[in-house]
């Protein structure tokens, strides 16, 4: 009888991540069918214990643009959606998810996220210098200004730690959000 390994995935709108955690997998067989069949089975250890698993997805796959990458560690496969759209979920079976199914939040993009970030929106011609962002000080960039004070390379990286940890907080709790979402 073979063990089901355990399985991560992603998605984007137009793809899906699906990464098998297998160290030292041999004998690796991945299928993809285009209406949305993917089977994975090999063998790992010393005794040659086989995994296999087939999951029935969502929706229907474009098996041609579709790639899979064999490491040491796990067998990676970028599974291209044959419409460009969210799925609801990884698998057609409703109810309780497999165990061994687990969401990959490291490669994990949120719907609104995946669209386009701050990076790419256009701002046109906008002139950011025009904004007064609180400093009142005419003097401000001469040297006039009692309030400015020299900043130490230290100081610059411990703001940067700061800011740092308090995005990764933020991350945290956005994650925490979309985990209770979709797990």
């Amino acid at each position: 009888m073979s063990r089901h390994p355990t399985v991560k995935w992603a998605q984007r709108s137009d793809k899906v991540y699906i990464t098998v955690e297998l160290p030292d997998a041999e004998d690796v067989k991945v299928k993809l069918d285009p209406h949305g069949k993917f089977f994975f089975s090999a063998t790992s250890g010393p005794s040659k214990t086989p995994y296999e698993v087939e999951i029935d997805l969502f929706e229907s796959v474009d098996v041609n643009e579709s790639k899979a990458s064999v490491s040491s560690r796990c067998i990676c496969y970028m599974v291209k959606k044959a419409e460009s759209k969210w799925w609801n979920r990884l698998i057609k079976q409703e109810g309780k998810t497999p165990v061994y199914l687990k969401v990959d939040w490291d490669k994990w993009v949120d719907e609104d996220e995946d669209k386009g970030g701050a990076d790419d929106m256009d701002f046109g011609d906008f002139n950011f210098n025009s904004l007064n962002m609180g400093d009142t000080d005419d003097n401000y960039g001469e040297g006039g200004s009692d309030m400015e004070e020299e900043t130490t390379e230290e100081s610059k990286v411990a703001e940067k730690i700061v800011e740092e940890e308090e995005n990764a907080e933020k991350d945290k709790e956005a994650a925490s959000e979309v985990k209770k979402n979709y797990v």
